[in-house]
């Protein structure tokens, strides 16, 4: 009979660290702690997270949710041994769609499975979530850390977020009330964001055969370093425009780049008009897709192209939209236009 066997079957000898999930608690709640907001009702370690709605901010509340991960930009994290930043990328890919929709993301759940709980790890990671959820001004206020040993590996981890905002019914935004002649303001993405990284590693790293490791001068700092730049996050400059201004429709720019997630707000008989030369240029696309040889088309309808968020307002509103967001310090441009058309993206290279 083996030692094992003398003193009984664990779960730690089953690949499931008990002590050490108890310790990345602890070592997460300060960072969580940091996120609350007023209506949290409970601490961290509950079996729910309790929040209080403040009804009386919202003439008709109307609860919208999100839920999204960071996909394979993990496997940048993993490559790096750099685990502190990939929670904001979940955050931010929850808390843009439903901004999207004129909704105040209120609160965050997050979930976690890792092949081996190594807490400082777990710790890194929803310190990054907790700053995500900063930036996004909701509070953390659950989330589960689950060891799934045998279906990962010790090294490897995936994240998932819920976020619930709220929006007066009659301020929803769905993009119904976009006309021809409105236009279409971008704000500017960080870089990649969190998509279109199976591309991205494709071309960089098994074509190009260039290490993370590797310093770029076109990018001003190593492969590893522009690829794990985390996702903006738009809370600080939408949220001061909604009621201040008849904003027509948003579209968070993800997977599908502008040419797909343009056309999602879009109502019947419209289109946009783009000047892909409006806004400056992120040199990782250029590398992306001169060592990949990726043509335009495909980069514009897998990446963001450097605009992560795209907002849309009447014509007599444009300038006035503009300034405050310059005054917040945001480098927003002019891209485009809203005509008649078939709910569809078009470049054309000239002033719009």
């Amino acid at each position: 009979m083996n030692e094992t066997n003398k003193k009984g079957l664990t779960y730690a000898d089953a690949g499931v660290d008990i002590n050490a999930g108890t310790e990345a608690v602890e070592l997460m709640k300060e960072h969580v702690k940091k996120t609350f907001r007023p209506e949290v009702l409970a601490d961290l370690g509950g079996f729910g997270g309790l929040f209080a709605l403040n009804t009386s901010k919202y003439k008709e509340p109307v609860l919208v949710s999100g839920t999204d991960g960071v996909g394979t930009k993990l496997m940048i994290a993993f490559m790096m041994d750099k685990h502190d930043t990939v929670g904001i990328d979940a955050v931010a890919m929850c808390a843009n769609d439903i901004l999207v929709q004129g909704a105040e993301p209120l609160f965050f759940l997050d979930y976690l499975a890792v092949g081996k709980l190594f807490p400082q790890r777990v710790a890194d990671i929803v310190k990054g979530i907790a700053e995500g959820c900063r930036q996004a001004g909701c509070a953390l206020i659950g989330g589960e850390t689950a060891e799934m040993p045998g279906f990962y590996s010790e090294n490897e981890y995936d994240i998932a977020g819920f976020v619930v905002g709220v929006a007066d019914r009659q301020r929803i935004i769905d993009g119904s009330k976009i006309v021809p002649g409105d236009i279409v303001i971008g704000l500017p993405s960080s870089g990649l964001h969190s998509n279109g990284y199976s591309l991205a590693r494709k071309a960089l790293l098994e074509i190009g055969r260039l290490k993370i490791g590797d310093y770029s001068d076109e990018l001003g700092r190593t492969i590893g370093e522009e690829m794990l730049e985390p996702t903006r996050i738009y809370s600080r400059q939408i949220l001061p425009l909604l009621g201040k201004y008849d904003i027509c429709g948003m579209a968070h720019i993800t997977g599908g780049g502008l040419t797909e997630n343009i056309p999602r707000i879009l109502p019947e008989g419209t289109k946009v008009v783009l000047n892909a030369k409006a806004w400056p240029e992120k040199p990782v696309f250029n590398l992306i897709q001169r060592i990949g040889g990726v043509a335009t088309g495909e980069m514009y309808r897998t990446f963001n192209m450097g605009i992560g968020m795209v907002i849309i307002v009447p014509f007599a509103q444009a300038d006035a939209v503009m300034a405050d967001l310059k005054a917040a310090g945001e480098a927003a441009c002019l891209i485009g236009k809203v005509a008649e058309g078939d709910r569809e993206v078009e470049y054309r290279p000239e002033e719009v």
